[in-house]
């Protein structure tokens, strides 16, 4: 149980990501159409994989990560932009959802071998 301990933490740290901004969302009163037309907007990013394992890991790691997410929405309740606070909820529900189902960021090895799991 213990050697799995950090895998389960990091699918629930996934879970909390993604009820918060599935939550604040909401709370914001947003367009709840926006975020299903978006949501899966991230996995564009496997595109990527048509260049190569290396190419397609680091185009899809870039955008499933939290930093760019974090730059976005502050950036947004700075500057009072609903669009950019929006959009990076969006992004944190989509990245959050992945992690708690147990999709990870990618080595270049695999596009199956990621950080919390062979998928």
């Amino acid at each position: 149980m213990l050697e799995r301990l950090p895998r389960l933490l990091l699918h629930a740290e996934g879970l909390a990501v993604f009820a918060a901004a599935i939550g604040l969302y909401f709370r914001a009163d947003y367009q709840w159409w926006l975020l299903l037309a978006l949501v899966l907007a991230p996995d564009l990013s496997m595109i990527g994989y048509a260049a190569g394992t290396r190419v397609g890991a680091a185009a899809y790691n870039s955008v499933h990560t939290y930093v760019l997410p974090v730059v976005l929405g502050f950036a947004g309740v700075l500057a009072e932009s609903s669009l950019a606070t929006k959009l990076a909820l969006i992004w944190f529900t989509h990245i959050g959802l992945d992690r708690a189902l147990g999709y990870g960021l990618k080595y270049p090895t695999h596009f199956k071998d990621t950080h919390l799991q062979r998928v």
